[in-house]
């Protein structure tokens, strides 16, 4: 289990991040430094940010994840790529047993966002035989704790401790 990245996570998810919405402004460069560049905005974020969460969450717990690490064609911008990164033989961190989820893994869902599985991320922050529940970004354009079921899951991103996963650690 990975309590340290579940309490932060659902501290970060109550911190209330949130695209434009309700005549607000959009709060996000607060999470996204790491993503922005000169290709790559705030403004492009709209709607499209969970994994700029996750990534964030994930940073602030100790990790060291280059944003697009090698093995992979794209950026952890991307869900999907969540998940071809953790099944690459020298990561190995990739967990389909979706029964079976511990504090602080990193769910991938189907079938919540947009239909191109996988289309969402969230941590796990607590569970059980009946459902998930999960710090997110962009739930309706707001960071949030959400509970679902088990139906919408397609696997996990475990890892346990700091020094375990940075063992994993590729170049970037």
């Amino acid at each position: 289990m990975n309590l340290k990245l579940a309490e932060i996570a659902k501290e970060e998810a109550m911190k209330f991040y949130h695209g434009n919405i309700m005549g607000s402004d959009s709060n996000l460069y607060i999470i996204s430094e790491d993503f922005c560049n000169n290709d790559f905005t705030v403004d492009m974020l709209e709607n499209c940010w969970c994994t700029v969460f996750v990534y964030y969450c994930i940073k602030r717990a100790g990790y060291k994840l280059c944003i697009k690490p090698s093995g992979v064609k794209r950026s952890l911008g991307e869900v999907g790529i969540w998940e071809q990164w953790s099944k690459l033989k020298e990561v190995n961190l990739w967990e389909s047993d979706i029964k079976k989820p511990e504090i602080g893994d990193i769910v991938l869902f189907n079938n919540v966002f947009d239909g191109n599985n996988p289309d969402h991320i969230g941590i796990v922050v607590n569970f059980s035989s009946d459902f998930i529940e999960t710090a997110e970004g962009n739930f309706n354009n707001v960071s949030a704790i959400v509970r679902r079921s088990y139906s919408c899951i397609r696997g996990y991103v475990r890892f346990s401790e700091i020094r375990e996963f940075n063992s994993h650690r590729q170049k970037c």
